[in-house]
């Protein structure tokens, strides 16, 4: 693959997960489907899709003591078996409310969400009137994957009408790609119109569904992408015990070995191929992995020079993909040749590739407000404002901000996360002279390098000069010198005229309060 890192709730457990399929054993190439006869949409389906609305109330990073205006979206769900509908994570998250109806209904039912995978953008409905599963059977889910240029349909409730819209179409490709920071997946594109709405419905080959929709791509016409059942098969399998913990990765960034000067180099036998260790994911000098090494197998299957596996004489994927069937014990075992030698070496895999600058994983910002200034952690659902305006990017790149310079790395112990002001200042004379600090990272107070955002509350309730100095962490800016005192007496009345009940989330009042250790 070329250089980049692998970057971008009760579950009431079913006797059998897989009723109606069974995905691959582990360790085994996934069969694929032979070439399908002509289709005909099967009518039966039609009675397990649902029509999922929901009313979502996501987060306001910018105002993180709030949440953000209600939004009222829909999308579309499958039943499953086990009295639970299948849809996408992005469909019911942040979900205050939400409810399905089925085709040629008029009523709809209350649902519950009881599981949840944002990382693989998959959900489980369970309904709070469960006879409407006596009239609405599961579908049957295939057990191989399809072809490239079979036939499917794709079955949802998009934008433009209320009834059950059915488009056709052919498999265009198959890959396993990124899904986000910290999860990848298999992902099959179909030219069967995929729109806004479409999320979460089944696609059908002959009378099996062989995935759930859950993407268009933008600016282009007659693609869309589905996930396929043997990552619905892994998610439902991991929520089986009411959690979901995500799929196992490797994150350590590799190079193709196809470069004639690369081989000579590394001083590689024409017989070698494999996939060339760039940036291995730790520095420990424990870790398995070393620079310039080459990944010749992961378990008993060859990577190519452009880091692929064949899973069929007409199909290759990443060799990332093998990882989630043969991860055992926390580990993975690879093949490498390292100086000229093989060797077999078993490398740690992880769900949760931990980043600096980590996502809220389906929680509310923590924050805490000290007068007039609000303070909270990084995370990219506050980088996406950001990210859209290209002059403020300039801006913060210039100034050697972290939330640009230091955007992939990984946590440590000196810095456990990024705390930034994830506000405008209120108005107050205690900041009468200073610019707007919004989206600047502090470095230290009084002099402390600060850890993370519950380190700093720390800091401020620990304090005991008469002034509070706030270093940023810029190559160029103001420094700010605040009256600790009158700080502390402003607050309540700054939260006051701005209609905040709380001064912090809860667990920062417990370190503020000292309840929680720093």
């Amino acid at each position: 693959m070329t250089l980049h890192r692998l970057a971008t709730a009760l579950l009431l457990a079913s006797a059998s997960i897989a009723a109606h399929a069974q995905a691959p054993a582990a360790g085994t190439t996934p069969a694929v489907a032979p070439a399908a006869a002509a289709p005909v949409a099967a009518p039966n389906i039609e009675n397990a899709v649902v029509k999922v609305f929901s009313t979502l109330r996501g987060p306001d990073p910018y105002k993180p003591w709030g949440k953000a205006a209600p939004q009222d979206v829909t999308g579309s769900g499958v039943v499953i078996e086990g009295k639970r509908i299948l849809t996408n994570a992005h469909v019911v998250g942040y979900a205050s409310q939400v409810q399905i109806q089925a085709s040629q209904s008029g009523d709809k039912v209350a649902a519950t969400v009881v599981a949840i995978g944002r990382g693989v953008d998959l959900a489980i409905l369970k309904l709070d009137d469960e006879s409407f599963f006596d009239s609405h059977p599961p579908v049957p889910r295939a057990s191989l994957l399809p072809e490239v240029r079979d036939a499917v349909f794709a079955y949802g409730y998009p934008t433009g009408g209320s009834s059950l819209s059915i488009t056709k179409g052919i498999v265009s490709r198959i890959e396993f790609v990124p899904f986000s920071a910290s999860s990848a997946g298999l992902r099959i594109q179909i030219d069967a119109a995929i729109n806004p709405g479409n999320s979460g419905g089944p696609v059908i080959a002959g009378d099996k569904m062989v995935g759930l929709a859950f993407a268009g791509a933008a600016n282009t016409q007659n693609i869309g992408y589905i996930i396929p059942n043997e990552e619905v098969e892994l998610f439902l399998r991991d929520v089986a015990d009411g959690r979901y913990d995500g799929k196992p990765g490797l994150y350590d960034t590799t190079q193709t070995l196809e470069n004639p000067a690369l081989r000579a180099y590394l001083k590689l036998d024409k017989s070698v191929e494999g996939t060339v260790v760039q940036h291995p994911d730790s520095s420990d000098p424990a870790y398995p992995l070393k620079e310039w090494d080459v990944i010749t197998r992961i378990g008993e299957y060859p990577v190519d020079n452009q880091g692929m596996v064949k899973l069929s004489a007409n199909l290759r994927v990443r060799f990332q993909y093998r990882v989630q069937q043969l991860a055992k014990g926390g580990k993975v075992p690879l093949t490498i040749v390292r100086g000229g030698k093989q060797m077999a070496v078993e490398v740690p895999v992880s769900s949760a590739h931990k980043l600096l600058i980590a996502d809220l994983h389906g929680s509310y910002p923590p924050y805490f407000i000290y007068g007039p200034i609000v303070f909270s952690r990084a995370s990219p659902e506050f980088m996406a404002a950001l990210t859209a305006n290209a002059v403020l990017m300039n801006g913060l790149a210039f100034n050697a901000n972290p939330l640009i310079t230091r955007r992939g790395e990984q946590p440590s112990a000196a810095h456990e996360e990024l705390v930034v002001v994830s506000s405008s200042f209120f108005p107050h004379k205690l900041v009468t002279g200073y610019s707007n600090r919004f989206g600047s990272v502090v470095y230290s107070i009084n002099q402390v390098p600060v850890r993370s955002l519950r380190h700093l509350v720390a800091l401020l309730r620990d304090l005991k000069d008469d002034l509070v100095v706030i270093h940023f962490d810029q190559r160029s800016g103001e420094t700010m010198v605040l009256p600790r005192k009158e700080m502390l007496a402003a607050t309540d009345a700054i939260l006051t005229d701005n209609g905040i009940r709380q001064q912090g989330s809860p667990e920062l009042l417990d370190v503020w309060s000292g309840k929680a250790a720093k």
